[in-house]
């Protein structure tokens, strides 16, 4: 089995290299208190696929920041907490505005094992997907990475009442490792999304409203002390503010209520400003595509 998986890497890293010629790759990191594992997460990460790693800093009050600049990352630091949808935000709309043509949502905190971004890139450069999840339901990676028994039950509940709403089978809807295209970060409005941990389904809800082509990876998960995880408290909420996203998705798609997050594009809800250095990145891409 494990010649097998390196002969599949093998190749599919020859592939990737063909396509990403006319493609940059950039991987974002929302940060918040993660000096103890950012350098792991980072040497795995890699550098002959990704061309390029932005970490936003949420307000941390460990050394993150001097570690990220240490390793030659390049740092965004937040001037007041945010919140982790809030730290997406900035970290997807520094990586448009860097010409990205695809953009992997990576923790910095180890949970998630980063060699396999070229697994969770390859879709999009395919011309496959615009949006690809790394499921730990595929397979075993919950439940043998430590994954806490409610939150495993939890995330099969939520995740079998948002494929009613969606219409789909996804095997997971709550994984914190992601990839976009720039054409579904371009559409989406992102910004109007919460600045909590219901992000997540939101970001989901609208790539299904605007109809994106989406995959799944099996993935292997890390839970361990230092990985970045909420308590039994905020998973209850997090659980009932999803319940209600899902409630606004079908009340949209029935045409009952109309909200703006299922309805506008990015560049209908933020600054000129941004929209201008924005396109600025479009015309890098373009030139690159040439």
């Amino acid at each position: 089995m494990a010649v097998e998986m390196f002969n599949i890497r093998s190749k599919l890293m020859k592939k990737i290299k063909v396509n990403k010629k006319k493609h940059k790759v950039i991987v974002v990191m929302p940060a918040y208190n993660a000096a103890k594992t950012l350098e792991k997460t980072y040497h795995d990460i890699p550098k002959d696929v990704v061309d390029h790693v932005i970490l936003v800093d949420d307000v941390s009050k460990d050394e993150t920041v001097k570690v990220a600049r240490k390793l030659g990352i390049k740092v965004i630091v937040h001037v007041q907490n945010l919140g982790y949808g809030g730290n997406q935000k900035t970290c997807y709309i520094e990586a448009l505005k860097e010409g990205a043509d695809v953009v992997v949502m990576l923790h910095p905190d180890y949970q998630y094992d980063s060699r396999l971004i070229p697994f969770m890139i390859s879709p999009i450069l395919d011309g496959h997907a615009d949006f690809v999840l790394g499921s730990r339901m595929l397979g075993r990676g919950a439940m043998q990475g430590g994954m806490p028994f409610y939150k495993y039950w939890a995330n099969k509940f939520l995740t079998f009442f948002e494929n009613l709403c969606f219409r789909k089978h996804y095997s997971e809807l709550h994984s914190g490792f992601r990839a976009y295209s720039r054409k579904a970060l371009l559409t989406i409005p992102f910004t109007l999304n919460s600045d909590d941990f219901v992000f997540d389904t939101e970001v989901i809800a609208q790539i299904e409203m605007f109809n994106f082509p989406t995959s799944e990876i099996p993935v292997p998960t890390r839970y361990f002390r230092e990985a970045s995880s909420i308590n039994f408290a905020r998973s209850v909420k997090y659980g009932l503010q999803t319940l209600g996203v899902m409630m606004q998705y079908v009340l949209h798609k029935l045409r009952i209520k109309k909200y703006p997050k299922f309805s506008k594009n990015l560049f209908d809800v933020i600054s000129p400003h941004y929209v201008k250095q924005i396109k600025a990145g479009n015309s890098k891409t373009k030139k690159r595509k040439k």
